[in-house]
């Protein structure tokens, strides 16, 4: 037997069926410098603080978020300050920790999460309060964050820091009239030119001061209401094409001279505007690489649109297409349309947005990107197959598809054992997170490398081999 691995901890700190005494005494890891303390080192434990598995876990108990928050290492603090499992209500009890950097990490929030749900904002107080807090990056790392209420964030409309009203701005079809006004006439620079960016595409003469910024010029070409004067002026000296051709209110003679443009990129950016006819779009010359996609700014703000949707997922044109599968409110007629055209890009978009998106365009995405992605999609998709995998692939030549047997509710435990011997280390490694793996064989990989993080969390591990990888890396009893 090989020395134990000690990678083993992190899987048994993730592992589902983990019971909360162990989970206590993994917590507790890492102890022993008192409240406020550096962090600098492990404890007289022996290890490190607890790993990051445990204290990200969904749905601790609260003797275990206790422990958590007044754990001395300011990482575990900080881990727990960035958990999409914990609720928002449980992070929020850091917001008066003495270390800044965990101030900073609750203002943040989640770094990472499923794209198919939101993470819930903390309390607007709390928010409230760590806008106010006396250490600037806390402050910045709150106005940074994609995870805070809408409520709160228009209320920055008036706070005292130009930084916040700039982050108001970006609410702007939510505030009130009185606030849009003041922010129009804020003393702020920057401010002044967010929000003239925001309302130039119903004031031409906005428009026209901010083209003589370099700094605004860009973007005020692709949303601002133009004079037919400035239009003619950036066409003649072929300024910013590219967004002018995005401009709702571009005259149409101008358009049809972009259209013809030498410049394949302004072609392209015309043949996406919202009012062509298909057939206008398509007589268009532009080129769409088999896999590149681009921000459609009127499908992206239509994604629940059913009018919206429909015109751009009935298009010949693959991007708009490609757009509307980012939509998860698809009606199943214009479902089945996109999946007609066997787009590698729209197949991926519908994988990861549309929870009705069919088995096997599943599997086809599955088949072509490989990976870490096709690993979590088939762990989350509702409708990602199960039955009959294992006599179709447990056998396949390829190691990325025999890991689907292990998917099959009817694979059996032979079967299991022998995929953890598998030349693909993925393979490998989710046989090892298998519970019908045999026992012997789940011991036997605790001990190996490449497979004792999947073992560790192997939910069929017993309690006292679970122990066992506790204390065989230094976690006191």
């Amino acid at each position: 037997m090989v020395a134990f691995h000690s990678s083993a901890l992190d899987g048994v700190a993730a592992n589902p069926a983990l019971p909360t005494p162990l989970l206590l005494r993994l917590l507790r890891s890492g102890v022993g410098e008192g409240p406020g303390g550096s962090g600098e080192g492990p404890g007289p434990g022996g290890i490190d603080g607890p790993p990051r598995q445990a204290v990200q876990r969904a749905g601790l108990p609260g003797t275990a978020v206790a422990l958590i928050l007044a754990h001395p290492d300011p990482r575990v603090r900080i881990d727990f300050a960035l958990s999409a499992g914990a609720e928002p209500g449980q992070r929020a009890r850091l917001a008066d920790d003495p270390v800044p950097k965990v101030r900073a990490a609750l203002a943040y929030g989640p770094e990472w999460h499923d794209p198919r749900t939101t993470v819930p904002p903390l309390p607007y107080a709390v928010c409230a309060r760590l806008l106010d807090d006396p250490e600037p990056s806390a402050r910045t790392a709150l106005l940074e964050s994609p995870h805070l209420p809408p409520p709160f964030t228009a209320s920055l409309a008036t706070h005292h820091e130009p930084a916040a009203r700039l982050r108001a701005v970006r609410t702007w079809e939510r505030l009130t009239p009185g606030r849009r006004s003041a922010l129009s006439t804020d003393p702020d620079p920057g401010v002044r030119r967010a929000a003239a960016l925001r309302e130039c595409g119903r004031d031409a003469r906005l428009t026209t001061e901010l083209l003589q910024d370099p700094k605004s010029a860009a973007e005020a070409l692709r949303r601002g209401l133009l004079v037919r004067a400035d239009a003619e002026r950036y066409v003649a000296e072929r300024t910013h094409l590219a967004a002018l051709a995005e401009n709702p209110s571009l005259p149409p003679d101008l358009v049809e001279r972009l259209a013809v443009d030498p410049d394949e990129d302004v072609r392209l950016a015309v043949s996406l505007r919202p009012e062509l006819e298909e057939e206008r779009r398509t007589a268009i010359d532009f080129t769409v690489g088999a896999l590149d996609r681009w921000d459609v700014q009127w499908v992206r703000d239509g994604l629940a649109d059913p009018d919206v949707l429909r015109r751009a997922a009935t298009s010949a044109h693959p991007v708009l297409r490609r757009a509307a599968a980012r939509s998860p409110h698809l009606p199943p007629d214009l479902l089945r349309l996109l999946v007609r055209g066997e787009d590698p890009v729209v197949e991926a978009n519908l994988g990861i947005h549309h929870p009705d998106t069919p088995q096997d365009v599943l599997m086809r995405v599955y088949a072509r990107l490989g990976g870490t992605f096709s690993a979590w999609m088939a762990q989350t998709h509702p409708r990602f197959p199960r039955e009959g995998l294992a006599a179709r692939y447990a056998d396949h030549p390829d190691g990325h598809h025999r890991r689907l047997a292990l998917r099959d509710p009817a694979a059996p435990p032979a079967l299991v054992e022998r995929l953890s011997h598998d030349p693909e280390v993925w393979t490998r490694q989710a046989a090892a997170r298998d519970p019908r793996l045999p026992l012997h064989r789940l011991r036997e990989a605790l001990h190996l490398r490449e497979l004792a993080a999947a073992a560790g969390g192997n939910p069929a591990l017993p309690v006292n081999e679970m122990a066992a990888v506790l204390s065989r890396a230094g976690v006191p009893a």
